[in-house]
């Protein structure tokens, strides 16, 4: 049986999560309607998590002093990273001397929060399908490594990217030696920590790429279940998520075999919670991208598609509870960047947006805009998925993100 305090009261259940951007905003949100007391700490102030929690903490979390201060000040039941720039090998050793439990597993944080980890556990232990890769420490490894002997490196055109990184910064495609420079500069200037380390991955000529939404929760009999969600289809530009859509057509026997990799790879991180796994499809055969343990950036259209979301999906899955993983309709998401470099934007256009039919609007809040900084999220239901993405990518467009 699981049971559930009340906020600020003595008996209150307390989650904190680091990293409260639009994602975290909205697992939070799910936890207070279980009436979960909730902080959200995140390297500046007024982040979009910040504005709805019960209390706001700024800090730098990849300090692992910091960290550990706030987590041994504040005592929470659970600790929910959502992002990848977390000083984690501080939250395996208060996870290891029982101060706090981490979401899924301290582990699978480390694990997770660069490629390296993520891509040698499903490739080289898990034996997966992957892409060609080579990590490299320099600009030089990283010629050698395309080039490799006698012709027989990566090759050309290939992926780089930092080893972490979140939404796909610092992501490049080099398609010939002209490239490279441009691209070790980049993935430099993109990683969310400086460690001066990249993934180089062969190129694969795929039909489309899906991300399986995966479960792990407390079933019935009390053991851990796992539970899939409909494939999320995806389109990126430079690494980046710009619309998605639910569900995802596949060949059967494809989503037969993405939902196998998914769960060989989410049993071996262990924990509970929802995981967002990335997989390149083609025909039938399908290969391991990256896995992130927490709600998924395109799976922001879920909150138009699913019974659950999958922000409630994960609040429910760590706090031990039930979960419902079934299609409501199907839908679709287009991102609103900001379009300039500023704080304080508004929003015209809103009401134009909204008169689309079955469209609804996440602006985020973020106090500070970028150029192609993600500041809000379209949303479309429809009775199929390319009616939902054409009303969902009109909706976005009619949002005018400006400066005043």
């Amino acid at each position: 049986m699981t049971t559930l305090g009340t906020p600020l009261s003595p008996h209150a259940t307390k989650v904190m999560l680091l990293g409260s951007g639009e994602l975290g905003k909205e697992v939070l949100i799910a936890l207070q309607r279980l009436g979960v007391e909730t902080i959200a700490v995140d390297r500046y102030d007024n982040a979009p998590g910040q504005q709805v929690a019960h209390h706001a903490r700024t800090i730098t979390m990849s300090d692992p002093a910091q960290l550990k201060a706030l987590i041994e000040a504040e005592r929470p039941m659970l600790v929910v990273p959502e992002i990848e720039a977390i000083a984690t090998p501080m939250l395996e050793e208060l996870e290891a001397a029982g101060t706090v439990r981490v979401i899924p597993t301290a582990r699978a944080a480390r694990l997770t929060m660069d490629r390296e980890g993520i891509r040698r556990l499903a490739a080289e232990t898990l034996g997966l399908p992957t892409s060609p890769y080579q990590f490299c420490d320099s600009l030089a490894e990283l010629q050698a490594a395309i080039d490799g002997v006698n012709g027989q490196g990566i090759g050309y055109p290939c992926i780089v990217k930092p080893v972490m990184s979140s939404s796909g910064k610092g992501q490049s495609k080099i398609d010939g030696p002209e490239d490279v420079q441009k691209a070790w500069d980049y993935a430099m200037a993109g990683g969310r920590v400086s460690h001066g380390r990249v993934i180089v991955e062969g190129f694969i000529d795929f039909d489309y790429e899906i991300t399986q939404l995966t479960v792990r929760s407390v079933g019935a009999d009390g053991q851990i279940v796992t539970n899939f969600c409909d494939p999320i289809g995806h389109v990126q530009v430079s690494g980046d998520y710009v619309e998605s859509w639910q569900p995802m057509q596949m060949h059967a026997a494809a989503l037969e075999r993405a939902r196998e990799v998914s769960k060989a790879v989410t049993d071996n991180l262990g924990g509970q919670g929802l995981f967002g796994v990335e997989l390149f499809v083609k025909g039938e055969q399908v290969w391991f991208s990256e896995v992130s343990p927490r709600p998924h950036d395109t799976g922001l259209v879920t909150l138009c598609t699913q019974h659950q979301s999958e922000f409630e999906l994960h609040a429910r899955a760590i706090l031990g509870l039930p979960v419902d993983t079934s299609l409501r309709n199907p839908g679709a998401s287009a991102v609103i960047y900001g379009g300039a470099d500023a704080q304080g934007m508004v929003f015209d256009g809103v009401d134009e947006a909204l008169a689309i039919p079955g469209t609804d609007l996440r602006l985020f809040g973020k106090p500070e805009s970028f150029t192609k900084r993600r500041m809000g999220v379209a949303l479309a239901r429809a009775e199929d998925t390319d009616t939902a993405r054409s009303n969902a990518k009109l909706a976005a467009s009619k949002v005018k993100p400006r400066v005043v």
